[in-house]
């Protein structure tokens, strides 16, 4: 049985919050994306927040965690769609904000604390020598470099350098245990797959090294079209051009655009699908080239904009990725999304067949990313929300037409993708994670390793059943 008040004994000089309405909302990410999740979660919350100042009052916590049986969910800004970051037993959620310090910056890399918020990372980077990280999600201005590591798997500068997971795309994790004595490990190479988007279930990221690449003044690009699968095309042939140096690539299908972009939508029409594109200064002209050469037409440029515009219009990746369906859901809070993959070499074929047997009910939305070294694209496309069985016949009928679902709508780590165990990190969460305190719940093999993914049913993690007693 957790003793909370003793672990408060034990960690005293750390920050806690305890009031119930702040502790309430930080227990919270992104989940009501999902109206499944938004059901199963929106109960949830913890007891405590604690806030550490350094990596010695992290290892404090966990070592009163161990100690005392308290759970421990690890926390950034809560920009997560899943409930990445949400306590599913109650206990303490740890927010790593404080850890925000930039180290050395050398060509081609950055040391930082894992609490940094991405933009402000990317400043210091930018300023020192003009660099900035290769990647990073939608949420660029608010999310943490440890959250999306912990959480995230790609974002806006995939289509040149692939995922998350891809070598060479984190250098270094320095992760703390939860034992009786926290050891603190500096994990690098293929160790990097056993805490990489897991959540943190399985140790807390404190450290981060990631690699950095030259930094531009992206220019913002709508190019619009009045037929989606001519704007999927473009977009396919141009993250093939190998000469033109662009950082993000998304095909987003009419009405959404005109619907949802609020600000942009004076320049565009209801019936346009458009490309949301960044690209290099120095490129723009082989990019205008490319334009021409297809008739198409670009609707919106960043640098012919006014200041004025500029003032009020959000950049191009704050359109794309999540933020597509963030902004949809401010029109209307009934929609949600999906995550697909259209395999490669059939990717443009695949997003056609699924645009022609669900039309305006999915909205189209690709995201053209390099994955195994070659151009594909994922789908992150618009759902008008019927009803829970509607919603998973439309992820049985992109299954069924070989496009997987990453599935958004699942808060547990294999669910959500994977559909089976990964060995690795169950393995290293045994070692780091003794007790199984860090972050319940989000893990079925730790949880139930009987559980028959083949079986098609749900996993409900009882500490669920507990936090609703307490609601």
């Amino acid at each position: 049985m957790a003793d909370l008040a003793k672990f408060r004994a034990l960690i005293d000089g750390v920050r806690i919050e305890d009031n119930a309405q702040i502790v309430k909302q930080k227990s919270r990410d992104f989940y009501w994306y999902s109206p499944v999740l938004k059901r199963q979660l929106d109960h949830v919350t913890a007891d405590l927040i604690v806030t550490p100042r350094d990596e010695a009052e992290v290892i404090r916590i966990l070592a009163a965690a161990y100690e005392t049986g308290v759970p421990v969910t690890t926390r950034g800004t809560g920009t997560g769609n899943y409930g990445q970051a949400m306590p599913l037993s109650g206990g303490v959620v740890m927010a790593l904000t404080e850890l925000k310090q930039v180290g050395a910056i050398r060509p081609g890399s950055v040391t930082a604390g894992a609490g940094i918020v991405i933009s402000e990372l990317d400043a210091a980077t930018r300023a020192h020598s003009g660099q900035e990280l290769r990647l990073h999600p939608s949420t660029y201005r608010t999310a943490t470099i440890g959250g999306f590591i912990a959480g995230g798997s790609g974002g806006v500068g995939s289509i040149n350098w692939g995922g998350l997971r891809d070598l060479g795309n984190v250098i270094r994790a320095r992760v703390v245990t939860c034992e009786a004595s926290p050891r603190v490990l500096d994990i690098t190479g293929d160790d990097l797959s056993k805490v990489m988007h897991a959540y943190g279930t399985n140790g807390v990221i404190t450290e981060v090294e990631m690699p950095l690449t030259a930094a531009y003044d992206w220019i913002d690009v709508l190019v619009g079209f009045d037929d989606f699968m001519a704007a999927v095309r473009f977009g396919d042939e141009l993250g093939n051009e190998d000469g033109i140096l662009v950082k993000e690539i998304a095909p987003i299908a009419a009405p959404v655009p005109y619907d949802y972009f609020l600000r942009h939508q004076k320049f565009l029409r209801r019936d346009q699908s458009v490309v949301v594109v960044m690209v290099a200064p120095h490129a723009m002209g082989a990019f205008e080239t490319f334009v021409a050469r297809r008739k198409a037409e670009i609707v919106y440029r960043s640098d012919k904009a006014t200041a004025e515009e500029l003032k009020s219009l959000p950049p191009a990746y704050e359109l794309a990725w999540n933020h597509t369906t963030l902004r949809g859901l401010r029109v209307d809070p009934s929609i949600t999304y999906l995550q697909v993959l259209y395999p490669f070499p059939t990717h443009v074929e695949s997003v056609e067949r699924m645009v022609g047997l669900l039309g305006d009910e999915v909205p189209a939305h690709c995201e053209f990313v390099r994955f195994d070294g070659r151009v594909t694209c994922f789908g992150l496309p618009i759902v008008r929300y019927t009803s829970e069985p509607r919603l998973d016949e439309i992820m049985r009928l992109h299954e069924a037409n070989g496009c997987p679902i990453f599935n958004p709508h699942r808060y547990t780590l294999e669910e959500g993708g994977m559909k089976q165990s990964d060995p690795i990190q169950l393995a290293f969460k045994r070692e780091a994670d003794p007790k199984g305190l860090l972050n319940p719940g989000k893990m079925i093999a730790w949880e139930d390793p009987d559980f028959d993914f083949s079986s098609g049913k749900l996993f409900l993690f009882p500490g669920l059943a507990a936090a609703a007693a307490r609601a």
